[in-house]
């Protein structure tokens, strides 16, 4: 008898433990679940049919970056997803530090992603804020995210950690767009006060799929998470520049002596973006007239606008500096930005710069800056979302042991 008691108490403990945990998490918003992943460039080539017969329903692509990248896996892994019948959505990984770039960044994801036809809602990935303070964070994220509205006609979804999702975005945002959450290593995700609920849960970001060899971000998704819209295209938008006076793109035309090698290496780009951007059955056959899209994008991911750039400014930088630099005036730089003492700017704004040069006489530079570590985080992950490896970011930051990093610490990052 005593024996029963001691289990029923013990039962009833584990009951409280799962209630209380209950209590305080954020619950889906209805109780149908979907499940689902979402990849980019680092899953490589997926085999999509072997990614549904696994059981997955809804894949969200990486579409772009900031004002110029476009995801090199972006195109090939959408007719892939779409071809195996399985329900798409888009993400744009959000890197403005002003308004204007917020507006920027809006038009080259809604112009990466027309002519598709998504059936979920488009998402915004906004987590790494630089200096920028809470309100200057919520007016750039709720500019990107009316403007995509107001291009594409169709709803979005923010994704965010818990953390950011509580002590970051505001309740306005909060009341207008739903959330996916992530969150590692638990059943539920924590409540955060200003979501009622989720539409998506990205409760891994090592999982394993059939059909991709790297790892997978998995998640759980509410039948919210589908756009009423879906069934219209996203048309492209007439005010921004396609073709070959693109602001990313522009058409090369293949000379005596070329290689795709060569020419990957000119314009900083790779043989394996060159191919898929322009569907080429054998990378060492090409012939002398042959039109190729090139994506012109340098390593700090300014975007070539005909004979414009939008430069970010440097700690260091000086407009004479930048000006010998692009081949330009301080004048000229002063006149096209209305800037009203030459000899004050500040870093992290933007300005816009006449190109006098060719591209391939632009300075590629890499981008450094400071990321703090979040809860959750790995060295691979952070690793994958900025396009470098564990080895390199040890070495950087002088890491004895790659597998233990902490939350809050700092590490230089270098792309």
């Amino acid at each position: 008898m005593k024996k029963n008691i001691i289990k029923i108490n013990i039962i009833c403990i584990i009951l409280m433990f799962i209630s209380f945990n209950y209590a305080f998490a954020l619950s889906p918003s209805s109780n149908v679940i979907y499940y689902g992943i979402d990849v980019s460039q680092w899953q490589n080539d997926i085999q999509w049919n072997q990614v549904r017969e696994d059981g997955i329903e809804i894949v969200y692509i990486k579409a772009s970056e900031g004002t110029g990248y476009v995801d090199p896996y972006f195109r090939r892994n959408y007719e892939g997803a779409k071809n195996n019948n399985l329900n798409v959505g888009f993400y744009h990984y959000l890197t403005a530090r002003n308004e204007q770039d917020a507006v920027l960044e809006a038009e080259h994801f809604t112009n990466v992603i027309a002519g598709t036809l998504p059936e979920c809602k488009l998402a915004m990935d906004f987590e790494s804020f630089g200096n920028l303070n809470i309100n200057q964070i919520n007016d750039i994220a709720v500019i990107f995210l009316k403007k995509v509205q107001e291009i594409t006609g169709r709803e979005m979804v923010i994704y965010s950690d818990t953390y950011n999702a509580k002590n970051v975005f505001s309740y306005e945002i909060a009341k207008e767009y739903p959330l996916w959450v992530a969150e590692y290593g638990v059943e539920f995700p924590q409540d955060n006060e200003k979501w009622n609920s989720w539409i998506g849960f990205q409760y891994t970001d090592t999982g394993r799929i059939n059909g991709i060899q790297a790892y997978v971000d998995k998640n759980k998704f509410t039948e919210q998470i589908f756009d009423k819209n879906s069934s219209v295209e996203i048309s492209k938008n007439d005010n921004i520049q396609t073709g070959e006076n693109s602001g990313n793109t522009f058409i090369y035309v293949i000379k005596k002596g070329d290689t795709l090698g060569e020419i990957a290496r000119k314009y900083n780009t790779t043989v394996n973006e060159i191919v898929a951007l322009n569907n080429i059955q054998n990378p060492n056959l090409i012939y002398i007239g042959q039109k190729i899209v090139i994506n012109t994008i340098n390593k700090n991911h300014t975007p070539i606008m005909g004979k414009k750039i939008i430069y970010r400014i440097q700690k260091g930088d000086t407009l004479s500096r930048i000006a010998r630099r692009y081949n330009t005036t301080v004048n000229e730089i002063v006149a096209l930005n209305n800037i009203q003492n030459p000899n004050l700017i500040y870093a992290g704004t933007t300005i816009i710069i006449n190109i006098q040069n060719s591209i391939n006489n632009l300075d590629n530079y890499r981008v450094n800056f400071i990321y703090r570590v979040k809860w959750g985080d790995t060295l691979s992950r952070i690793a994958r979302k900025y396009g470098t490896t564990v080895n390199y970011l040890a070495k950087l930051n002088n890491l004895r042991n790659p597998n233990l990093i902490y939350v809050g610490q700092k590490i230089l990052i270098r792309y």
